[in-house]
Order: structure tokens, then C-alpha cells, then sequence
């Protein structure tokens, strides 16, 4: 499934000229901070697990062609928020929609407990998968000098 899902962002980072990077980083900002905030080129770069320098690239790239605007904060002007341009929102919308439609008709067929069944599930692979990655379950403290 990851595999597919990888595949269909390929195609829409070929379809755009786009670097899967680019594509990445899209998906990011358009979940903005995961607190209902708008994301930022070095929340970015920790999402990513780029270097400052590749971030910048990539934004200089999808600004250039369209994708993103960047905001300063109205607080404090050295902050810059990341924002999906509306235009390309609406071009990504489109090709997404199939990829949408599909997930909802799988989900259709199967009852809320099966459901809360795959989400335990993927929920426990997601951790183990963190684990292996050294970062913390959601139940897990930080172990100091890890990431």
C-alpha cells in the first residue's frame, strides 16, 4: 500500500516537475504545523529531515512554479509561514480526487469495528516502525540523546 500511495505521488511530482522532495514538503505544509497552525521552513526541515540549505531550495523551487506563498508573521516578522498556494491546491485536489474516491469506497466496505481493528493495528506498526527509527512511542519518555 505505502508502495502504491508512492507511486501516485510520483506521477502527480512528474505531472508538476516536481521532485518527490518537492512533494513531500507539499503534504507538509498543506497539514501545516499539526496544531491547526501554518508551518515553517525549520519545522519543515525537522519534518523532512533536511539540512537548512535543501529546505530553502525546495521552497525557492515551489514558490517559483507556483505552489507555496511564504508569510511573515505579523507578531514577529523573522518567523515565515508556509502556505499552499490556492491555484496549486485546487491542481492537487484534482489529481488526488480518484486517490480520495478509492480510499472511501475500501473504507465503505468494511464495519467500524473492522476499522478500529486496522487502526490498533497500524497504530502498533507506526510504533514499532518509531522505535526502529529511534524516536519515542507515544507512551515512551525521550531517552536523552536520542532523538
Amino acid at each position: 500500500m505505502n508502495g502504491e500511495f508512492n507511486r501516485i505521488a510520483q506521477d502527480f511530482a512528474q505531472s508538476r516537475h516536481l521532485h518527490h522532495t518537492d512533494v513531500q514538503a507539499l503534504v507538509a505544509i498543506l497539514d501545516g504545523d499539526g496544531h491547526g497552525g501554518a508551518m515553517t521552513p525549520g519545522l519543515l526541515r525537522e519534518r523532512l529531515n533536511l539540512t537548512s540549505g535543501a529546505v530553502t531550495a525546495c521552497l525557492d523551487r515551489l514558490e517559483r512554479a507556483g505552489h507555496i506563498r511564504r508569510t511573515r508573521d505579523t507578531a514577529d516578522r523573522r518567523v515565515v509561514h508556509l502556505h499552499y498556494a490556492p491555484k496549486a491546491k485546487a491542481v492537487a485536489r484534482a489529481f488526488f480526487q480518484p486517490l480520495a474516491r478509492g480510499t472511501d469506497a475500501a473504507r465503505a466496505r468494511f464495519t467500524e469495528d473492522e476499522l478500529s481493528v486496522v487502526i490498533r493495528f497500524l497504530t502498533a506498526m507506526n510504533d514499532e516502525l518509531a522505535v526502529l527509527h529511534g524516536e519515542p512511542t507515544p507512551d515512551e519518555p525521550p531517552v536523552p540523546g536520542r532523538p
